[in-house]
């Protein structure tokens, strides 16, 4: 899922090609992906973009008039940019929105329709689509730790639950754990002082430093190939390869269609964390600690 690194990318190519200009039409291939009824859809079009806005994990185009288009892409979709005169390629789109510069289409990955399309009136029926996650680039560390222990959680679920913290999901909260040195698992309340103030530092610094790579990655142009397994990464999408801080073999817990990725030295003073089903099938066989880990190897 595009989350806030890639999102502000897609937001700065979107600045740069769509404010301004008029939306001309949107033409939709999947019908489910439109969510809502009213206003309807065909009110948007001849209207000029205002403004763009990230809300959580979600792009807001802003319409004159006061409309909002939100799109959401959750897991597999991505956005393309044809400039006028060139023809679009690619997957074929759930949705094409006409501009007067040029042409934006939504595509999706996969046989299952996840993302979705919202036309809204008014900034309260915007403000009402944020989950209401905490922005922690701006946020001051009080700030970070108040939302953070508001409730008892593992790290993991609190980094990923947009109603706590905006735009951080499976990608990066893995990324950011490791930068802290803290495991997925631990719980928020029993965290003291200095390990939130470790994890509210690697929470900016990471998501702050893969924006820039984005943003350099991408040299001006529309972002393509929006992925959230990355080479570069330290440990997300990298199991069993080696840590590159200490070398370590990464490990995973999975669970549902998720994954957590991490450095049992790093991160779990060499504890190897269960996952649920395997260790569940191995029982004693299940390794509990890096040492029992390389015998195995």
């Amino acid at each position: 899922m595009p989350e806030l690194p890639d999102l502000t990318v897609y937001l700065e190519a979107l600045q740069q090609r769509i404010v301004g200009t008029r939306l001309e039409s949107i033409t939709l291939h999947n019908p489910f992906l439109l969510r809502t009824a009213v206003p309807p859809l065909a009110s948007a079009f001849g209207r000029e973009v205002r403004e763009l806005r990230r809300v959580g994990k979600r792009i807001a185009i802003g319409l004159e008039g006061d409309l909002w288009l939100v799109l959401h892409l959750m897991i597999a979709g991505r956005l393309h940019w044809f400039d006028s005169g060139s023809k679009t390629r690619g997957r074929a789109p759930l949705a094409r929105f006409q501009f007067d510069r040029g042409t934006l289409t939504l595509t999706e990955a996969g046989t299952r329709r996840r993302a979705s399309l919202h036309l809204l009136q008014g900034r309260n029926a915007l403000g009402a689509a944020d989950p209401g996650g905490l922005d922690v680039l701006p946020a001051t560390p009080e700030a970070f730790s108040q939302r953070l222990i508001a409730e008892n959680h593992t790290l993991k679920r609190a980094l990923t639950d947009p109603q706590l913290f905006s735009g951080i999901g499976n990608a990066y909260s893995d990324e950011i754990l490791h930068r802290a040195r803290l495991s997925p698992l631990a719980l928020t309340l029993k965290l003291d002082a200095a390990q939130i103030a470790r994890l509210f530092d690697a929470t900016r610094a990471v998501l702050t430093e893969w924006t820039v790579r984005l943003r350099q990655e991408a040299d001006g142009k529309f972002p393509e190939g929006v992925t959230a397994f990355r080479p570069e990464m330290a440990v997300h999408g990298r199991f069993k390869l080696p840590c590159p801080v200490c070398g370590t073999q990464v490990q995973r817990i999975r669970y549902a269609e998720n994954e957590t990725n991490y450095c049992p030295r790093c991160q779990t003073e060499d504890r190897v964390l269960a996952d649920r089903a395997l260790s569940r099938l191995l029982k004693d066989d299940w390794p509990r600690t890096v040492e029992e880990l390389e015998r195995q190897r």
